[in-house]
């Protein structure tokens, strides 16, 4: 992959179209609860401001389906944006049209204007080229740095690229690319992936992709149950992908799985999954039960792996992280990547629920990378081409 960077750009008197990904939660006021991606986007508009430009910063907030929502306006992400800039960053009306044209216009070296919610349009996650145009239209340089959303062949991922005069990779894009790369093409070894969450289908190819690669796959979450089933064990009234139980034989009767996928020994188990519910420590799970987490044996003999790894990739839960005591698997997995990690080896965590452990551990400053795309780290693993960084080839 051969990408520009902004880096390599003269920038000076230019305006700076920047697709960052700033789909941030909100709380109950209104204000953005939890800013991480913001921060993470920084650097890329920092660079685009000390080289001389104006910019123009466009992002989605939620699923707003193609139609204005107010709840989801980007204004919140906007003054979050202004009091970590020290300058202020305005909110455009919206993200296309004469008013927005006539703004950008006016831009002057230094300023930086937000434009509303992309997905207040559908045209934006329908990749249509007019939309396209008319973003590329209020900039001279096009850069990409929503990792988390190149996956998505939407206009401003991925159409803008035909459609702008310059386009580049930002920072935060050009490090994401770097570390999952690294994963799949030099990682030291022993090589340990720990992959959780509630769906195999979600992952049986990334599954694949890693058996040639890692000496371990941990597997935790509510998709062990389905491997667990495919072995013809009780799983009792865990969630279960029946339809899954075939691929899920096949992957395990690979040879290249034997000794490779690990699966739980013992499991945290519940009457409900729901807040409250009894639950106990069990060898198997009884008909009546639910896994709800790995239990210690398992989180135990995980850990050790992860303790002899030199590079580790984790994406998903080990159980109903959302739901204590149900948590104590998945944050017994991040600190033992933080450890290992603290030891020399190379860490990239992924996936909403797996970078919301590290921060409740209070590890997520000793993980070597947290990638800021769920989605489209898995996809980048599995060894698709996201759509967001061939438009920038």
């Amino acid at each position: 992959m051969k990408l520009r960077s902004i880096s390599s750009l003269d920038l000076a008197g230019k305006r700076v179209f920047i697709r960052a990904d700033l789909n941030v939660p909100l709380d109950d006021g209104g204000a953005v609860s939890d800013d991480a991606r913001i921060r993470a986007s920084l650097p890329t508009v920092a660079l685009a401001l000390e080289k001389g430009a104006s910019v123009i910063l466009a992002s989605h907030l939620g699923r707003p389906k193609g139609a204005v929502v107010p709840a989801l306006s980007l204004g919140p992400v906007a003054r979050r944006l202004s009091e970590l800039l020290g300058r202020t960053v305005t909110l455009a009306p919206d993200c296309v049209g004469p008013e927005v044209e006539k703004r950008a216009a006016a831009l002057a070296p230094g300023d930086i204007m937000l434009l509303e919610n992309l997905r207040f349009h559908p045209e934006e996650q329908k990749n249509d080229a007019g939309f396209a145009g008319s973003l590329a239209s209020l900039a001279d340089v096009w850069v990409n740095d929503a990792f988390g959303a190149a996956h998505r062949a939407h206009a401003s991922t991925a159409g803008m690229g035909a459609q702008s005069k310059e386009r580049a990779a930002g920072l935060l894009l050009l490090k994401e690319i770097a570390f999952l790369s690294s994963l799949l093409s030099d990682a030291a070894h022993p090589f340990v992936a720990v992959i959780g969450g509630a769906k195999v289908s979600d992952k049986l190819s990334v599954l694949e992709n890693l058996l040639g690669r890692t000496e371990r796959i941990l597997i935790g979450g509510a998709m062990a149950y389905t491997f667990l089933a495919a072995q013809g064990k009780s799983t009792g009234s865990s969630l279960v992908e029946a339809d899954r139980i075939e691929e899920a034989k096949k992957l395990l009767a690979n040879p290249a799985s034997a000794g490779k996928l690990v699966l739980p020994t013992d499991h945290v188990v519940a009457r409900e999954v729901k807040a409250g519910s009894a639950s106990r420590t069990a060898a198997s799970i009884d008909n009546g039960w639910a896994g709800v987490d790995i239990g210690p044996e398992t989180a135990a003999a995980y850990a050790a792996e992860i303790a002899r790894a030199r590079t580790i990739f984790w994406n998903g839960p080990m159980g109903v992280f959302e739901i204590p005591p149900w948590n104590q698997g998945t944050l017994a997995i991040a600190k033992a990547v933080a450890a290992a990690t603290d030891k020399g080896a190379t860490s990239v965590v992924g996936g909403g629920d797996s970078v919301a452990a590290i921060r409740a551990a209070g590890v997520d400053d000793r993980i070597s990378h947290v990638s800021t795309g769920g989605g489209a780290s898995l996809e980048f693993i599995e060894g698709r081409v996201l759509p967001g960084i061939a438009a920038l080839e």
